[in-house]
């Protein structure tokens, strides 16, 4: 035991096995990875990826119509989409509908079974086929849940007048944040624009490129009403004061000649 404690060296001494592989290695030019030269690096069959202005990958735009949460409560304010198919007597009819909160995370989603028989899926709108009605919902059942979920909350949406028509529903004037009628998002001749030109030039992204998809639309609104929200909020608050203003004045008493009868 003594003696291996003195002559600590042999037991680390390598194998004639290794000692040889290691000269054989060093006879053959083997060199470290740490030791290879910088003037061998561009000898590599890839070499150096050159850069190119606007290539980093770094500084490719986030889409801005991906939830940034995974919070799928019904918040205050929820936007709506709906697409639709042509039924028997010339319609249109609701045929989906779709409703997200203010993360742009669906809350709602079913396709509608129309009343009456549909003629045209309309499908290279609508993105709606034959097997989607199969097993959808009755429209008065959709009908009375979406009621319940818009009821008391802002309801942001693209041209929602022809959604209302479909639902055959209603909602408070002074609720509704339409982005086809917002007066910032208006053209210079103060007429309505395309979701899909607005969401090009507002936030960036393309939608609508062939079958529409009312969950990609709703989140286009929530994203535009979300941009604008401030001025827009007081352009409503301003609005209904100015109606409560209104409503206040008490009307003029008319003046007139006294007549006398014509006995006299």
């Amino acid at each position: 035991m003594a003696g291996q404690l003195k002559n600590p060296k042999k037991q680390f001494q390598l194998n004639p096995n290794w000692a040889q592989l290691r000269e054989q290695l060093k006879s053959n030019g083997f060199k470290k990875p740490s030791e290879a030269s910088e003037t061998e690096i561009p000898n590599s069959i890839l070499g150096k990826r050159k850069s190119r202005p606007g290539d980093d990958s770094c500084d490719a735009r986030p889409n801005p119509l991906i939830p940034t949460s995974s919070d799928s409560s019904v918040t205050d304010v929820i936007a709506m989409d709906c697409e639709m198919v042509g039924v028997s007597s010339n319609k249109s009819a609701l045929g989906r509908v779709t409703l997200v909160n203010k993360w742009g995370n669906v809350i709602y989603d079913e396709f509608v079974r129309p009343v009456e028989r549909v003629v045209d899926f309309r499908t290279k709108i609508s993105g709606i086929r034959p097997q989607h009605l199969k097993k959808a919902k009755d429209f008065r059942i959709v009908q009375k849940e979406v009621a319940e979920l818009i009821k008391g909350r802002i309801l942001v949406g693209h041209a929602l007048r022809n959604d209302f028509k479909a639902l055959l529903l209603n909602h408070p004037k002074q609720d509704i944040r339409d982005t086809s009628e917002f007066q910032h998002f208006l053209s210079r001749e103060g007429r309505s624009r395309a979701l899909r030109h607005l969401a090009t030039e507002v936030l960036g992204v393309e939608i609508q490129n062939g079958e529409h998809c009312p969950i990609e639309d709703a989140r286009a609104a929530m994203m535009l009403y979300l941009k604008r929200r401030k001025e827009w909020e007081k352009s409503v608050k301003d609005f209904v004061r100015l109606k409560e203003k209104q409503k206040k004045r008490k009307p003029k008493k008319k003046t007139g000649v006294l007549r006398r009868p014509a006995s006299e």
